[in-house]
C-alpha cells in the first residue's frame, strides 16, 4: 500500500483502539508532532505484568528519546534503533537519510512508529519485534540507538550484548540514559564485550557513544 494510502488507514486502525493525542517536540530549527497513546497508564495489562513484569513504557515519550533524535546526523547507510517506543528517533533517522530497522518489545511500539515515520519522513522503516534475552540475526549496522533502556538490572549487559551483534565494525553506537540506577553498568558491560566506550553529560543526560576498540577490529595476532 502506497505511503499516502497507509497512512490514514493504520490511524483509524489505532484509533479504534487507543486515546491518541499529539506532542510537538523541538528537533534543531523545527518542530514534529508525534501521535501516542494519551496515557501509558491506562495501557497497563495484570496478565502481562503478571507473565514477565512487562509494563508499557512504549507509550511514553521520555525526555532521553528527545535528546537522541537531536543527535542524529545526516547520512546514508543502516541504523538500528533498540526500543524505539512511539518512533521519534526512527522518523527523525528516517528523514536524515537512513535506512531504519525499528525493534520494540510491543506489536503496538511498531505501529505507532510506523504512523509517525509515514507523518514525519514520508517513509515506512522496516520492523521487527524482538527480546533482547533472546536477540534474533539482525544483520549488522552503521549506527545502533536507544534512549532510556538501562532501566532494569539486566538491561546494561543485554544492551551491550545486543551491540556486539548488531554493530558494523567501523560503527558507532549511541544511547542516551536519564540516569537510571542500573546505568553505571553499562560501560563496564561493554569493555567486556571488547568496545570502547565514552560518555558525555548533557542537561542531565549521559550520553554513551559505543564502538569496537582497536585491538578488536585488529583481531587475533
Amino acid at each position: 500500500m502506497p505511503p499516502v494510502q497507509k497512512y490514514p488507514a493504520l490511524r483509524r486502525q489505532l484509533a479504534r483502539r487507543f486515546a491518541i493525542v499529539a506532542e510537538t517536540v523541538a528537533i534543531g530549527d523545527t518542530t514534529v508532532e508525534i501521535l501516542k497513546p494519551r496515557s501509558a497508564d491506562d495501557l497497563i495489562s495484570p496478565k502481562d505484568f503478571e507473565h514477565d513484569e512487562r509494563l508499557p513504557y512504549w507509550a511514553e515519550l521520555w525526555p532521553s528519546s528527545h535528546v537522541l533524535a537531536r543527535l542524529i546526523s545526516p547520512a546514508r547507510g543502516r541504523l538500528l534503533e533498540l526500543g524505539c517506543g512511539v518512533g521519534l528517533v526512527t522518523a527523525v533517522a528516517l528523514s536524515a537519510g537512513w535506512d531504519v530497522l525499528a525493534t520494540d518489545y510491543y506489536e503496538d511500539a511498531l505501529l505507532f512508529t510506523e504512523l509517525n515515520a509515514l507523518a514525519i519522513a514520508r517513509r515506512v522503516p522496516d520492523t521487527r519485534l524482538v527480546d533482547w534475552r533472546g536477540l534474533a540475526d539482525l544483520g549488522r549496522f552503521e549506527a545502533v540507538v536507544a534512549a532510556d533502556v538501562l532501566y532494569e538490572r539486566p538491561y546494561p549487559a543485554l544492551i551491550a550484548s545486543a551491540i556486539t551483534r548488531t554493530l558494523a565494525p567501523n560503527g558507532v553506537a549511541t544511547i542516551v540514559d536519564p540516569g537510571r540506577v542500573h546505568a553505571p553498568a553499562f560501560t563496564p558491560a561493554c569493555e567486556a564485550e571488547g568496545f570502547s566506550v565514552s560518555a558525555e553529560q548533557q542537561g542531565g543526560m549521559t550520553i554513551y557513544r559505543v564502538s569496537r576498540s582497536r585491538s578488536s577490529l585488529a583481531g587475533p595476532a
